[in-house]
């Protein structure tokens, strides 16, 4: 059990964690004061509230999916294949990157907590191509699945996660030479021709009761012909201009759209927050994660989706919302059915 919690960086890890620019008094802070409760938030209300959670919550039904061979993807075209929440792969450059996999059916270090919603533990391991390039954006435990991990191990090929979230890696087995720690700015040569980069996100870190010793990051993926935002969990802030403002025009980002609330809206987007960051990247497409599999807050289940292609219909912007295991392929038409 205690392994499931991970590692804190150490040794020469921690060194260069302590090096970084935003590392102060032994934690990683964000570019713009970011408290985890909003003002007036009162702690006990919401724990009120969340123990009697509204049913709305969870979906009443079994959620539909679509089967994919993922070894059978095109190559033409980068293609995106969402298992919900977080957890998706992108094929480029005849590549598999997947990123921040959850597959052992909760997100929590208990079993018995925060269970997936019927219908969408379709995809798992055994269902997963190899895999060139595992990326993790941080380390909480539905970005980062202890499990889920250590099953893939033999697929992995290659890692790139943020600065400080190796020290779990390595604890649960993985091979130092595979993994690419990478702080906010800094570019690593991935696999065949990817280009990642870590930019900053506005959230925090943490599997205990000690918070951000590693980083949490936002990165960007770049081939000779595409470039894609992916954008781990941030609240709303100016990052994503000066992002936009740095790398120009995305042909997709892929930005948090659920389990936000008033108290933490620091830390978590609301649906049209989300909307507008995708402006402010300049990107052609929207593709909104973090919903679908878990619940993780209190609004209705569907909430976040439903008023994210509201707002982006409102705006003019391309927004995607395809079901578990469909295929997105850039450049030609998205998925459009409104099947939540």
């Amino acid at each position: 059990m205690i392994q499931i919690f991970g590692k804190l960086p150490t040794g020469e890890i921690l060194s260069r964690v302590k090096q970084t620019a935003n590392y102060r008094d032994n934690s990683f802070e964000n570019l713009s004061y970011t408290p985890m409760m909003a003002e007036g938030t009162s702690f006990s209300k919401m724990m009120r509230d969340f123990i009697n959670k509204p049913k709305s919550a969870v979906p009443s039904y079994v959620l539909p999916s679509v089967t994919t061979n993922l070894n059978n993807l095109p190559d033409a075209s980068p293609a995106i294949v969402w298992f919900g929440h977080s957890s998706y792969l992108i094929k480029m450059n005849n590549q598999h990157i997947l990123v921040d996999p959850v597959f052992s059916g909760n997100a929590s270090p208990l079993s018995f907590m925060i269970p997936a919603f019927k219908g969408t533990n379709a995809y798992g391991v055994n269902e997963m191509p190899a895999i060139d390039i595992l990326v993790i954006t941080h380390d909480h435990y539905d970005h980062l699945d202890y499990k889920t991990i250590k099953q893939l191990q033999s697929k992995v090929k290659l890692v790139v996660c943020s600065l400080g979230v190796a020290a779990h890696l390595k604890y649960w087995g993985y091979d130092e030479k595979i993994i690419t720690e990478l702080y906010w700015g800094e570019s690593a040569i991935m696999g065949e021709g990817l280009k990642f980069t870590a930019a900053s996100a506005r959230h925090f870190s943490g599997r205990g009761l000690v918070r951000n010793r590693s980083l949490w990051s936002s990165f960007i993926v770049q081939s000779a012909t595409h470039q894609i935002y992916i954008g781990g969990d941030s609240g709303y802030d100016t990052h994503f201009k000066a992002i936009g403002e740095w790398f120009g025009e995305f042909d997709l980002a892929i930005l948090e759209c659920g389990q936000y609330n008033t108290a933490w809206k620091y830390i978590h987007m609301m649906p049209e927050e989300t909307v507008q960051a995708s402006i402010d990247l300049n990107a052609k497409l929207l593709l909104p994660v973090h919903w679908g599999k878990f619940s993780l807050s209190l609004h209705p289940w569907n909430e976040s989706v439903m008023r994210a292609h509201a707002h982006a219909t409102q705006l003019n912007v391309n927004i995607t919302s395809p079901k578990i295991g469909e295929v997105l392929l850039l450049g030609e038409t998205p998925p459009t059915e409104k099947w939540w």
